[in-house]
């Protein structure tokens, strides 16, 4: 694997960028080649309203504050400056809309790349188009499968953590702290599916007894069965192995049901919904594995990383008011195809995608070394561990 040293987001102005290794030759690459555009356009296709919206409407807000950023001096691509433009639909968490709008985009408005798809139903629909059109595709989904198998998905990549390291960090965090038995409580669809797989499986290499492993209805129904299940055995813990805002409704339904142990959640789970007052007193005292980048102090960072993830952050606020820390994977999907076109000298769909294969990454969210055999998935060692204090997100390792 790749080394990952630390090269901020470069995105900003040429100099910022440092050329990978295998150099920039304009005929190095393969792919179909397009009509290179003015500027780079980039459609994103997420979940503004429906299934997976909590996620999907962060990472539309993360990239409409990050575009500015970008082409307030707009980058280098061969001989040209050019800036980034955004298309940005609602999929309304529906897989065939979802692959609609990708066509759509793709031969009607032209674009360069896609980015979206929170959830893996979504993600896996705009992959497939992606894949018939050969348009490169930064996925924002989790579930692994994502990405496989491979030779069937050589134009997607993906920008969030393994569900297998997320697991990984939860189990070692429970063995520290000598948890003895952990139950599962896991969504619907495929990213509960991923979170059953891995978190058992981590559990069990780390010595601790994996109790009932329950499943959350799908839809806007009563969690109350499922957590009076979960609850059956007295775990030292739960795994809330779901996207917001079922993690915090289930926490909810698991306080309901007279749990009084700790609750532990995946990424998907670290949104602002989740610390909202109807949560508040069920998730205190939480804890979950997330990029490490939620916890750096906007007063300490240094270095072009650390002042656009201030910038971010400042705009969020002014915005929307308050911040309470999401992980911006899209502004990193954004920078990395920024990355390409630099490197590529080109906007080309082909190009994109073959210098998508050779590129590393210390962005906002985290780290990332991109491969001709491995596509995606956050480095491990970007994540760090979270303790809900005072409905606050603090880390603690």
């Amino acid at each position: 694997m790749p080394s990952i040293t630390r090269r901020g987001l470069l995105v900003a102005t040429a100099s910022m960028f440092t050329v990978a290794a295998c150099g920039t030759d304009d005929d190095a690459s393969t792919g179909p080649r397009t009509a290179s555009s003015t500027d780079l356009v980039v459609g994103g296709i997420l979940e503004r309203t429906g299934t997976g919206a909590t996620m999907g409407e962060l990472q539309a807000r993360a990239m409409e504050l990050f575009q500015p950023q970008i082409n307030a001096e707009g980058f280098q691509v061969g001989a040209q400056r050019r800036n980034l433009q955004l298309k940005l639909v609602d999929s309304g968490g529906d897989p065939k809309k979802a692959g609609d709008l990708a066509r759509q985009l793709a031969n009607q408005d032209g674009v360069n790349a896609f980015i979206g798809g929170t959830i893996p139903e979504t993600s896996t629909a705009i992959s497939d188009v992606a894949q018939e059109l050969q348009v490169p595709f930064v996925s924002l989904a989790s579930a692994d499968d994502i990405l496989t198998p491979l030779s069937e998905r050589t134009y997607t990549f993906k920008v969030t953590p393994d569900a297998r390291d997320v697991a990984q960090a939860l189990a070692d965090e429970m063995g520290r702290q000598e948890i003895a038995k952990a139950s599962i409580l896991a969504g619907a669809g495929r990213h509960g599916d991923a979170g059953v797989r891995h978190v058992g499986s981590a559990l069990t290499g780390r010595g601790i007894t994996l109790g009932t492993t329950v499943r959350l209805p799908a839809g806007d129904q009563d969690f109350a069965a499922a957590a009076a299940e979960a609850v059956r055995g007295r775990p030292g813990a739960i795994v809330i192995w779901a996207m917001s805002p079922d993690a915090g409704k289930a926490a909810r339904a698991l306080r309901a049901a007279g749990y009084t142990g700790v609750f532990f959640f995946p990424p998907e789970a670290v949104t602002e919904e989740t610390l909202s007052d109807e949560n508040a007193d069920a998730v205190e005292g939480s804890y979950a594995i997330n990029p490490g980048s939620l916890g750096q102090s906007s007063l300490t960072e240094t270095g072009p990383e650390g002042q656009r993830r201030r910038e971010l952050i400042r705009r969020y606020v002014t915005q929307f008011g308050s911040f309470k820390g999401f992980a911006p994977y899209a502004a990193d999907a954004i920078s990395l195809l920024v990355q390409a076109a630099y490197q590529a000298k080109s906007v080309d769909r082909g190009r994109l995608r073959a210098y998508l294969e050779r590129s590393s990454l210390e962005g906002m969210a985290g780290a990332y070394a991109l491969t001709t055999i491995r596509h995606g998935g956050m480095e491990p060692g970007s994540l760090g561990v979270f303790n809900v204090n005072l409905n606050a997100w603090v880390r603690t390792s």
